[in-house]
């Protein structure tokens, strides 16, 4: 097809090719072409998608060392055929390299279906089959010694025969030294023989079998070796007719097989097909298409990859360069390095589906159709494209008029061999189509042409129903565009000051050609410029004046856009910095925080252990140990709530115990002490004053009873409260609510005491209720069982004056009835 060679197709395909890894691969990729099934293109495009994620897992198969298996399968075809040992190698490579992609896709087979498709009729048992032959034949194509016990046989008495005839002619030569060359035994026509010298050839009596190149050896087979050789030949006979057996039952093997090989040598071709494609697409940073269902075309950032690919190559030329750094090759590199590629962007709906594209020669006009057609082209054959995304209508063609078809031979001038190709175009176009026209209407008078153009345009839009994209200099087609609000104009932008095109498509906006600027740049004389622009009409300067202002008001008006969203950046990023700042400050103050707060437990504590040596009373020692423990504990308690909730950390002191938390009272310097006050002592604990002998005061908190200076205490300003409930109301209120339940079944929260005395059952619970506060257990449960009773009223009874229980009660049905106690800690 015509359009297909315009677009440069085929070079395409070589270089998507150039990824393949085995012959069936690149062969598949360089014969590709568009498909005519959507079902088809649909699949062929999953398959890419899910390549891509299983890379992204790294998962991947590869192929090495798959000759083209053609010739071994047609072989396999042909009854009674043996394949050679390499073939088989070949085959069983291949096989080989099937399966194990199989084994590769197989565990993904609900997130690649398409792939899996591929390889599920791949049969497994193959591989024993290949194993088998594998077993038989060695890396260089030798049949291995034990393929068979007969070969293995004949090749040892072989070994053996050579073994002694070799012996024989060492002797031989040993006693005719004289008349012997050079004593090495040596082969001519397949057996063995020995050098004499050709002055001496009568001293050895045998057949000889040739001279040296100089004439001065002769090779004689001696007499007594005649034999010896001839059976030599005959197990060689042997061998070669069991080696040949081998081969036909290795080949009838893999015969027997022929479906499930043609399977693997279609895996193969299909997975590297597929797998060239996702490495195309890395290397080019190409996506996989949307097939659009409304006939949308919608490139955003496309590149054309031909263009890329000599970007590149001119690109690793000029790093080459730049080592033998001579004027000309600076100025080489210095020219190649400026030039990148622009992208693309467009969009052209069933609705708005005709794009004139206006603007300065050389400015990529010519560029953009392109990159729009091949790129199409590349969609509907399957393969990713590069863009940044891309939807592409499932054309039924995407026909091409695009450079000069010009033709001596067939007696065709530019205009004339652009019409014919238009033509053409009009009898194959059939919706929905993507048509491309390059300079239409050129090679003949301008009024005309230009009316031709704006007619040509319109029957491929209105009779065709096509899309269709058109660069032109014709100010009749730029004004069509701008008249009819279904046609998009677009341009390609042109840098007035620097006279440089920039590449980049402008839409919506029509583009002065600056003919005469181009004219200037190239060279032409100022005085043939300045001529050309007198002879220039009026009007047409007023609207290329027009359009260049047009162009610069759109290009300030892009810097700006561009700016303005540079800057958002910038501000966004400054903002997102200011957070981490205040978050790390944050961290560092809470660190701070839970130091002091730690380093005030830690004085609590050598204080508190201070205070306790003190004392000589054994039971009250014990006693206020315990309790400096269990301070200690509220004291942690308090802590990790107040770091777990910041928010509260300034409503309330966590060096207060757990039981005045909950009612800190404000105090005042004001209020004398005396027998009776509630104060607060230099550990932040709440208590009542019970003695005072002069200066010292002995404070009663919880349990606990402190010595402290009356300096260092302060009165506690109190508040009318809620009378505190009785525990017997407590649990007649609980049991007309609900039991207390267990949060979470904890070993570390049960105490079993069936079977223990009363006696055993104290200090049980003593040591249990202990570790249970040290560890800040909410809850616990003590099971006492039903029995008599005694057990039962002994632990409620217990538990009534225990410092650390809050409340209790008998656990619910479900965690043991009245069988179990559940007690609440403080």
């Amino acid at each position: 097809m015509q359009s297909l060679t315009t677009l440069e197709y085929g070079k395409l395909l070589a270089l998507v090719a150039r990824n393949a890894q085995t012959t069936m691969g690149k062969s598949r990729l360089e014969n590709l072409q568009p498909l005519a099934n959507r079902l088809e293109l649909e699949r062929d495009l999953r398959a890419i998608a899910e390549t891509f994620a299983l890379s992204e897992k790294q998962i991947s198969w590869r192929f090495s060392e798959l000759p083209d298996p053609s010739h071994a399968v047609a072989t396999l075809r042909i009854m009674n055929a043996t394949l050679d040992p390499i073939s088989l190698l070949e085959i069983t490579r291949l096989g080989n390299q099937a399966l194990f992609a199989r084994s590769v896709i197989a565990p993904e087979r609900e997130f690649a279906p398409t792939l899996w498709a591929t390889v599920e009729n791949l049969p497994a048992p193959l591989l024993e089959v290949l194993n088998r032959i594998n077993k038989k034949l060695l890396p260089s194509g030798e049949i291995d010694d034990n393929a068979s016990p007969e070969l293995a046989q004949i090749r040892r008495e072989i070994n053996n025969q050579r073994s002694r005839l070799q012996k024989s002619l060492e002797s031989l030569m040993r006693n005719n030294s004289g008349a012997i060359q050079d004593e090495i035994v040596t082969q001519r026509n397949e057996r063995f023989v020995v050098p004499v010298k050709a002055d001496f050839r009568g001293r050895v009596a045998g057949v000889a079998h040739g001279f040296s190149s100089s004439g001065a050896t002769v090779f004689i087979e001696p007499l007594e070796a005649i034999e010896a050789n001839n059976e030599l030949q005959n197990l060689k006979g042997k061998e070669e007719r069991e080696v040949a057996r081998i081969l036909f039952s290795l080949t009838e093997e893999l015969r027997a097989n022929l479906p499930a090989i043609e399977a693997a040598v279609e895996v193969v071709a299909e997975l590297d097909f597929v797998k060239a494609k996702a490495e195309f697409a890395r290397k080019f940073k190409a996506i996989v298409p949307t097939i659009s269902d409304d006939e949308t075309l919608d490139l955003v950032e496309a590149r054309h990859p031909l263009l890329e690919e000599n970007l590149r190559q001119l690109s690793a030329l000029s790093g080459q360069l730049s080592e033998n750094p001579s004027t000309d090759n600076r100025q080489l590199t210095t020219d190649n390095q400026a030039k990148k590629i622009v992208p693309v962007s467009f969009t052209l709906t069933k609705e708005k589906g005709v794009m004139i594209i206006s603007g300065a020669n050389a400015g990529g006009k010519t560029v953009v159709l392109k990159t729009a057609g091949l790129l199409s082209l590349m969609a509907i054959s399957g393969l990713p494209i590069p863009a940044k995304e891309a939807r592409i209508p499932f054309y039924q063609s995407v026909l091409a008029d695009i450079g000069d078809h010009q033709s001596l031979s067939a007696n065709l001038s530019t205009f004339s061999s652009h019409i014919s190709n238009i033509a053409e175009m009009m009898r194959e176009c059939a919706s929905p189509s993507l048509v491309l026209l390059d300079e239409v209407g050129t090679g003949t008078d301008p009024d005309e042409g230009s009316a031709l153009g704006v007619a040509i345009v319109d029957y491929f839009r209105r009779i065709c129903g096509a899309q269709l994209i058109a660069s032109t200099h014709y100010k009749g087609l730029k004004i069509y565009a701008a008249n009819d609000e279904n046609v998009v104009n677009a341009s390609v932008e042109f840098n007035e000051k620097t006279l440089q095109p920039t590449y980049r498509l402008l839409v919506g906006l029509a583009g002065a050609s600056s003919g005469i600027e181009i004219a200037k740049r190239f060279g032409i004389r100022d005085s043939v410029i300045e001529k050309a622009r007198e002879n220039l009409d009026v009007s047409a300067q007023e609207a290329e004046s027009y359009l260049r202002k047009l162009q610069t008001e759109t290009r300030n008006a892009e810097d700006l856009r561009v700016a303005l969203e540079e800057e958002r950046e910038i501000t966004a990023k400054k903002y997102a910095t200011l957070d981490i700042e205040a978050r790390k400050k944050e961290k560092e103050r809470q660190r701070q925080f839970e130091q002091e707060l730690n380093e005030t437990i830690a004085g609590f504590e050598r204080q508190s252990k201070a205070f306790v040596q003190t004392i000589e009373d054994k039971a009250l020692k014990a006693k206020l140990d315990k309790e400096r423990l269990a301070r200690k504990a509220e004291l942690n308690r308090a802590v990790l709530s107040q770091v777990q909730s910041p928010k509260k950390s300034g409503q309330s002191s966590v060096f207060s115990s757990q039981q005045n938390t909950d009612n800190l009272e404000p105090t005042t310097d004001n209020q004398p002490i005396s027998i009776g006050t509630k104060v607060r002592t230099s550990f932040g604990n709440v208590g009542v004053v019970e003695r005072m002998d002069k200066e010292i005061a002995e404070v009663l908190v919880g349990g606990m009873r402190l010595r402290q200076k009356i300096s260092d205490l302060q009165a506690v300003v109190s508040e009318e409260k809620p009378k505190a409930q009785s525990l017997g109301e407590k649990l007649q209120n609980q049991a007309k609510d609900a039991n207390l339940r267990l949060d979470v079944e904890d070993a570390n929260a049960e105490l079993n005491l069936i079977g223990k005395t009363t006696a055993d059952a104290e200090y049980e619970i003593d040591r249990f209720l202990d570790e249970a506060y040290l560890a800040a257990l909410p809850r616990v449960r003590i099971i006492h069982g039903f029995g008599t009773g005694a057990l039962k009223n002994f632990v409620h009874h217990f538990l009534k004056g225990h410092p650390h229980i809050a409340r209790f009660a008998f656990a619910p049905s479900d965690q043991g009835g009245q069988g179990a106690t559940i007690a609440e800690l403080r």
